[in-house]
């Protein structure tokens, strides 16, 4: 630094001392004698040119001017380097906020898409809760038609377990005047007594039972085959027989006694499935 200042005064020293030559001295100071005895100027004659030391500014004065100005603009460098940072640190966190909007943005969309469609569902509900009652007066007919429609059709059935199925549509009837039982309960079972009545199209079953009524009653083996064929065959083998649809009767028919016996394996599931002959009622066309 000094020899900076040092370079800015060497074009300032000749004009200093051209301006020091130019100055007399003052009037009534008489001059300096001379050294070894030599006689002053005469008057009138010019004087020795002598420099002055207050004819401009000191090198220690530059010095400390260019110094507080090299503070002062690194003070400024600092502050500018703070501002730049705080720039850095909020641009930053601008990116970050307008990331999280985006986010959040898309996220309040799929809520508004669930909060219709949970509207929509309590839209519904209310209408459903709305016609409960006018379900609940059009169930209770039409599950009493479903029971009267199930007790014709077993009376005109073929007469297998015909008890059994009866003591069960008459539970039903008395289920139906019954208060501590609910409307849907009351669906549900006779909807299930419907689906036992299906099942036994489909299967094969063989039991004990009584045939006959009064005195002539007697216990038989009867097996069933779905609902195409039913056959009776006494305890002691001798007799065998079955239902007759288009007379409503019991017809004996000992022909069916052999495959009557491999019915009853197949039925307990004694034997493995096989080929068995039955008397089929034939179909009808219908009355039109």
């Amino acid at each position: 630094m000094l020899a900076v200042a040092a370079l800015l005064l060497l074009p300032c020293l000749p004009s200093l001392a051209q301006d020091a030559a130019q100055d007399p001295p003052e009037a009534g100071v008489p001059a300096a004698a001379a050294p070894g005895g030599a006689p002053p100027a005469a008057a009138g004659a010019p004087a020795a040119a002598a420099p002055s030391a207050a004819s401009g500014p000191s090198l220690e004065i530059i010095v400390a001017e260019q110094t507080a100005a090299d503070q002062d603009a690194g003070a400024s460098q600092g502050r500018v380097n703070e501002l730049d940072d705080e720039t850095q640190k909020l641009l930053a966190a601008y990116r970050t906020a307008t990331g999280e909007t985006d986010s959040i943005k898309a996220y309040t969309e799929k809520l508004q898409a669930q909060v219709n469609s949970q509207r929509d569902d309590i839209a519904s509900i209310e209408r459903q809760l709305a016609d409960v009652e006018t379900t609940a007066r059009e169930v209770l007919p039409l599950t009493q038609r479903m029971l009267d429609t199930l007790k014709s059709f077993v009376d005109l059935d073929v007469p297998f377990l015909i008890e059994e199925r009866r003591n069960r549509i008459a539970k039903l009837e008395k289920e139906m005047d019954r208060a501590d039982v609910t409307l849907s309960e009351k669906f549900r079972r006779v909807v299930e007594a419907y689906q036992i009545e299906m099942e036994y199209g489909r299967t094969m079953e063989a039991y004990d039972g009584r045939l006959g009524d009064g005195p002539d009653a007697r216990t038989v083996q009867f097996l069933r085959i779905g609902r195409i064929a039913l056959l009776y065959q006494t305890l002691d083998g001798n007799e065998t027989g079955y239902w007759d649809t288009d007379g409503k009767k019991w017809v004996v028919d000992n022909d069916y006694r052999q495959s009557f016996k491999r019915g009853l394996g197949v039925a307990k599931k004694l034997t493995a499935p096989d080929l068995i002959e039955s008397p089929v009622h034939a179909p009808k066309e219908a009355a039109s």
